[in-house]
């Protein structure tokens, strides 16, 4: 499934849900998956922007970029965990230039408060970022 098609699939899959309580209780079971070693809960993988502590590393395989985060307040690992879905196991390019469409059209933005929404856009932030840096170290 490509990139577009899987954002299209979390839009069709959340919109099963008829009100905002259900869809952040979808979104909060979504980030239970989200889980990561303590030796990466530091202030080195620390996502800066974020009022909640959301912490992410990032590694290099086979030319794809595989994401790692996890966080200290449930609906905000159920928003790294949506990212996670869709960026995680892509080329750089890929992380780099699609945007996350499918946060608009969920509805998110106008949903979450705006240090949720600060926050979020700071771990999208963060994900371009290793994309980039990873990006250039498979280079050399």
């Amino acid at each position: 499934m490509n990139i577009q098609e899987l954002q299209q699939s979390i839009v069709k899959e959340f919109s099963q849900f008829e009100n905002w309580e259900n869809k952040y209780s979808h979104l909060i079971e979504i980030g239970k998956a989200c889980s990561i070693d303590d030796k990466y809960k530091t202030d080195q993988y620390k996502v800066r922007g974020c009022q909640s502590s959301v912490w992410m590393f990032a590694e290099m395989k086979e030319g794809k970029i595989y994401f790692y985060a996890d966080s200290d307040a449930a609906i905000v690992r159920g928003l790294v965990a949506l990212l996670l879905k869709v960026y995680s196991g892509r080329t750089p390019e890929e992380v780099i230039h699609t945007p996350p469409d499918f946060l608009e059209e969920l509805g998110l933005k106008t949903h979450l408060s705006q240090t949720r929404a600060s926050g979020l856009a700071s771990m999208i932030k963060q994900m371009r970022l290793y994309a980039f840096a990873l990006s250039i170290k498979n280079q050399k």
